[in-house]
C-alpha cells in the first residue's frame, strides 16, 4: 500500500490522522484518477461542449456540484487535447480540486482581484470566467517561462482584462488593495502524489520548513494587500496541517484575520479529511479528486 509513498510523508500523515486515516489517503494515491475537464463558459458551454464530446465517443458526466466540472471515462489527457473545443479554448483540462478555490472565492464583475501565484492559469481563466470577464484581475508568477505559460492559456481561454506580472507576490508594493485575492500558495503537493509515478517532489524537513516560509511570507503580503472587511482564499495542494491550519493558526490573530466557514455540503460527493479548523476544507485523494485545502479569510475591520 506504501510502496513509492517518500517514507518521511508516511511518518507525517500518520502523525496526524492516525494508522486508520493515513490508510485511506495511501489508498487515493494508489488510485488511478480519472481525466477531468471545466467547461469555458467564456467560449461555450456545457451543451455544446457535451454534444461535442459525444461526437467524438467520449463519455462522461458532470459533478453533482457543478454542470462545468465535466468527469471523463476512460478518455486521456492526451485524448482531450487532441479534441478540437480543447484547441479553441472551449475547456480547460483542470482537477476537480482546482476549481474548489475560484468557487469559494466567489468574485464579482467589478471588483479588484489578485491571484498571487497564477500560472499555468486554470484558476485565473476560472474567475475570469465566473465574472463573465467582468473583473479586473491582476496575476502574479514569478518563473518568467510559466509566465509565459500562463499568458498563452489566457489568450486561448479568452480571459480578459487580466494583467500579468512577471513578479513574486510577496514584492508587491503594499500601496495596492485588492476586493478578493486567492492564495492558492506553492506547497509539497502531499496531495496529488500518486503510488507508482515518478514525483519531482521532496518530503523532508527542510523542504517542508523552507516552503513554510514561503506561505508565511505569501499569507501575510495578501493579508496587507486585500481590503478590509473584504474575504480572501487561502488554498494549498497539501494535506499536512503544518502547511494549512498550523500555518493560518500562527498568521491570522496578529493580521486582523478570521475564518470565514465555508459549507462542504455544497459540494457533494466531495471526500473530506478531518480539519484542526471548523469551516475549512481538506479534500482527501481518491480516484476523482486529488488531495487539497481551502479556507475561506475575512480580513476585519479595525475599530
Amino acid at each position: 500500500m506504501w510502496e513509492g509513498i517518500p517514507p518521511f510523508l508516511r511518518e507525517q500523515l500518520e502523525a496526524q490522522y492516525g494508522e486508520e486515516g493515513a490508510a485511506r489517503i495511501a489508498q487515493g494515491y494508489a488510485a488511478q484518477r480519472a481525466t477531468t475537464l471545466r467547461v469555458n463558459r467564456l467560449k461555450s458551454d456545457p451543451q455544446t461542449v457535451g454534444e461535442a464530446l459525444r461526437a467524438a465517443g467520449v463519455a462522461f458526466e458532470a459533478a453533482p456540484w457543478s454542470e462545468d466540472a465535466l468527469i471523463l471515462a476512460g478518455a486521456s489527457e492526451d485524448a482531450v487535447k487532441a479534441l478540437p473545443l480543447y484547441e479553441r479554448g472551449e475547456v480547460y483540462l483542470q482537477s476537480l480540486s482546482s476549481m474548489i478555490p475560484p468557487l469559494l472565492l466567489e468574485p464579482q464583475p467589478g471588483e479588484n482581484i489578485l491571484d498571487m501565484a497564477a500560472a499555468p492559469g486554470g484558476k485565473t481563466t476560472q474567475i475570469a470566467a465566473l465574472t463573465g470577464n467582468g473583473a479586473m484581475i491582476t496575476a502574479c508568477e514569478r518563473h518568467a517561462a510559466r509566465c509565459e505559460k500562463l499568458r498563452f492559456n489566457l489568450e486561448r481561454q479568452g480571459a480578459q482584462r487580466v494583467t500579468v506580472m512577471n513578479i513574486d507576490a510577496r514584492q508587491l508594493d503594499e500601496l495596492f488593495a485588492f476586493d478578493r485575492i486567492l492564495l492558492d500558495a506553492p506547497c509539497s503537493g502531499s496531495g496529488t502524489v500518486q503510488a507508482g509515478s515518478a514525483s519531482r517532489a521532496r518530503f523532508d524537513r527542510e523542504t517542508l520548513a523552507r516552503v513554510g516560509k514561503m506561505q508565511e511570507a505569501l499569507l501575510r503580503k495578501a493579508m496587507k494587500l486585500l481590503r478590509p472587511g473584504h474575504e480572501m482564499i487561502y488554498s494549498t495542494c497539501s494535506i499536512l496541517a503544518q502547511e494549512n491550519e498550523n500555518l493560518l493558526t500562527r498568521v491570522l490573530p496578529g493580521m486582523q484575520g478570521e475564518i470565514v466557514p465555508v459549507d462542504a455540503g455544497r459540494f457533494t460527493g466531495m471526500p473530506l479529511l478531518p480539519v484542526k479548523i471548523p469551516g475549512t476544507l481538506c479534500i482527501a485523494p481518491d480516484a476523482l479528486y486529488e488531495g487539497f485545502f481551502v479556507a475561506k479569510i475575512r480580513r476585519r475591520i479595525r475599530k
